[in-house]
């Protein structure tokens, strides 16, 4: 029987895609990170409220899926978040067991008041990568992550 790592070969860190999306991810968000910081927001709210800007309201384990969060860590962001007034909790009409989430009319003050200085950040990656190419990465991520999610 053959070994199945026979004549594998790792490539470089470099030439990794996992290695690459996350230094892309790390570039980008030292871009962010302090605009976040000044509004007193982590990634993972900003993230948690930015999708539910996009969204009536959701059960939580749909938002952790939009927002790319495990469950435990969105348990402890939901409480923060509701507790500053950001997002309202509330009970299902159709199952009194699950709870739906959604922004509240301070949460998107908030995102009002940083989504000009994000779309400046983003003004300058534009600048320096191109919109085309960023468009044509974005397209492309789009259906990398079709093509793994389909069975």
């Amino acid at each position: 029987m053959t070994d199945p790592t026979d004549g594998f070969q790792f490539s470089r860190t470099q030439r990794s895609l996992p290695m690459a999306l996350l230094r892309a991810r790390e570039l980008l968000m030292e871009r962010f990170r302090p605009m976040l910081s000044a509004h007193g927001v982590t990634e993972q709210q900003w993230r948690v409220l930015r999708v539910l800007h996009e969204s009536e309201a959701l059960e939580a384990t749909e938002l952790a899926k939009r927002a790319s969060i495990l469950a435990p860590s969105l348990s402890r962001i939901i409480k923060t978040l509701e507790t500053r007034g950001l997002i309202r909790v509330t009970k299902s009409e159709a199952d009194a067991r699950r709870s739906l989430l959604a922004l509240s009319p301070a949460g998107a003050d908030l995102i009002a008041k940083i989504a000009p200085e994000s779309a400046q950040i983003y003004s300058e990656i534009i600048g320096k990568a191109g919109e085309g190419r960023m468009i044509t990465l974005l397209d492309e991520l789009e259906q990398l992550i079709q093509d793994l999610t389909a069975e």
